[in-house]
């Protein structure tokens, strides 16, 4: 490849609602809002932004089969956090062997993670 790729700059995620994914994002999952835009947060080094592909002549998907795992320290008590907020999680949290995983949606059906990975993989 003639450029290589250094780094992921932004994640967008869709919505049919900005101020309502704002919200979510803001007020349940607790991101850092990004000073200079309504509609981005930072996950440590990472911008998360969200978008309205409505307003762009697109129609709406969510992002499905692809979660984006949010580094958590305990995903248990993480995840009895966010249900005491209302967040419903696709089943139980698993363990793969090197990480815990808790799936869930934000409110425009977009797959999300609570993630830890506890152990190098071999």
């Amino acid at each position: 490849m003639s450029a290589e790729i250094t780094k992921l700059d932004f994640v967008g995620v869709p919505t049919q609602d900005a101020d309502r994914s704002r919200a979510f994002y803001i007020e349940t999952l607790g991101l850092k809002p990004d000073p200079k835009s309504d509609y981005e947060f930072w996950v440590d080094k990472t911008c998360f932004g969200i978008w309205e592909p409505e307003k762009q002549g697109m129609e709406f998907k969510p992002q499905s089969n692809a979660h984006l795992a949010l580094h958590v320290d305990d995903v248990p008590a993480a995840r009895a956090e966010l249900e005491g907020k209302g967040v419903e999680f696709l089943g139980d949290t698993f363990d793969t062997g090197v990480c815990h995983m808790a799936l869930f949606k934000d409110p425009d059906g977009n797959d999300l993670m609570l993630h830890n990975r506890y152990a190098p993989r071999d």
